[in-house]
């Protein structure tokens, strides 16, 4: 086997949608006995781990063997740990301010509403950001040099959001740093080191997928851009900014910080 197997991997398509809507429907079941519908920020993670696990059932005598198993166990480690993350950060919670905002533009069932515009459409962003996941499984070619140069910006990744995680955790169970800014460890290089961690790793998810040839290169492109517009410009770093703006010393922060990228922190004049 020389080729990209195409047959297979368009099948493959399908089990992955399907896998990603299972665990959303999954969610959503467990958010109406809940009552809040946060829980869904849980399922994110554990439906790219789903997503992997079910192409690399599928994909078997199809792609190298190493390939598969490193880009669907890291896709799983990435997953598993956010859902874990998340899980522990929102338990005993209410609903997420964000979703409440969104709630309030439903006309008819809310519950409906957010099937639709939240699990649904979340469903379909896994499926669609997940393609160099699902393209790795299926490309022949044994690994090189560009997937550890992918699996290091996974590495990288991984520790700049478990890290920058951890210190924000601990920064918050001070009552000390009550209506303070977190401006220490990893925060210090960027205003978002959990961002620029996913960043980091479907960017090298998809180095790995690159690897396998141009095919699978050419499927997976728009995925890590797709991630990257929604990291810096849609839900993630532009939402939050908006929501902390105003806070006392904000600005400060944001004078001499990276809003992104890091880099060692402006000195102030």
């Amino acid at each position: 086997m020389n080729a990209f197997a195409w047959g297979a991997f368009a099948t493959g398509l399908g089990w992955a949608a399907v896998s990603a809507l299972a665990v959303m429907a999954g969610t959503f079941a467990i958010a109406l006995n809940a009552g809040v519908h946060r829980v869904v920020d849980v399922a994110w993670g554990v439906a790219f781990a789903a997503v992997a696990a079910s192409s690399f059932g599928l994909s078997g005598g199809q792609g190298d063997p190493a390939r598969r198993l490193l880009v669907t166990g890291l896709t799983v480690v990435w997953g598993l740990r956010l859902a874990v993350h998340i899980a522990r950060r929102g338990s005993g919670h209410g609903e997420d301010p964000r979703y409440e905002a969104m709630l309030t533009r439903a006309r008819g069932n809310r519950n409906l509403y957010a099937l639709r515009m939240i699990y649904l459409l979340q469903g379909a962003l896994v499926w669609l950001v997940s393609l160099p996941v699902q393209a790795a499984q299926y490309t022949p070619r044994p690994l090189s040099a560009l997937a550890w140069a992918g699996t290091a910006s996974w590495a990288v990744g991984l520790f700049f959001e478990a890290v920058g995680d951890a210190q924000l955790a601990r920064f918050k169970a001070d009552p000390a740093n009550h209506g303070r800014i977190m401006d220490q460890g990893l925060w210090r290089l960027t205003r978002h080191p959990n961002y620029f961690g996913d960043f980091c790793v479907w960017w090298g998810l998809f180095l790995i997928a690159c690897d396998g040839g141009w095919q699978a290169a050419t499927i997976s492109a728009v995925s890590p851009l797709v991630m990257s517009v929604l990291l810096i410009n849609g839900s993630g770093k532009r939402l939050l900014e908006r929501h902390m703006a105003g806070r006392p010393g904000w600005d400060a922060y944001v004078a001499r910080t990276s809003a992104f990228f890091p880099r060692p922190p402006r000195r102030s004049r």
